[in-house]
């Protein structure tokens, strides 16, 4: 079955390192992994800490790596928290995603939902 990654997509709230003023939230993100859990389609999902506690590790076209600390200024650019499902259909992904407990409640937020590469999805003499 093909897997999705929802990403919580960054907030200024949550690269401050904080927590929605909201004390439903954690237990409704909860019962809907929970729900999710339930109809065998949840694989992971956690909240990530801000991108202060990161790093990138970039490359040059020669393939030479440089160390970049955050935090990284495009918070738009950023993820927040993911989901990993494993579903039968983009159809399926999207039920799912449409009914995400608002991340960041009382503020514009958003979630970004993308099938994962694997398996039948890479070439031949990738896949396993």
């Amino acid at each position: 079955m093909p897997r999705y990654m929802i990403q919580v997509r960054a907030t200024a709230m949550s690269e401050a390192g904080e927590f929605p003023d909201d004390p439903t939230l954690v237990s409704r993100m909860m019962a809907f992994h929970d729900e999710m859990a339930r109809a065998g389609v949840l694989v992971d999902g956690a909240g990530l800490h801000p991108s202060s506690q990161g790093f990138r590790v970039q490359y040059d076209a020669a393939g030479h790596t440089r160390v970049i600390d955050g935090p990284f200024a495009e918070t738009k650019e950023l993820i927040a928290g993911y989901t990993l499902i494993d579903v039968g259909t983009q159809a399926e992904a999207l039920s799912w995603a449409q009914r995400f407990p608002a991340p960041f409640p009382g503020q514009p937020c958003c979630i970004e939902v993308r099938p994962l590469l694997g398996g039948v999805n890479l070439p031949p003499e990738d896949a396993e």
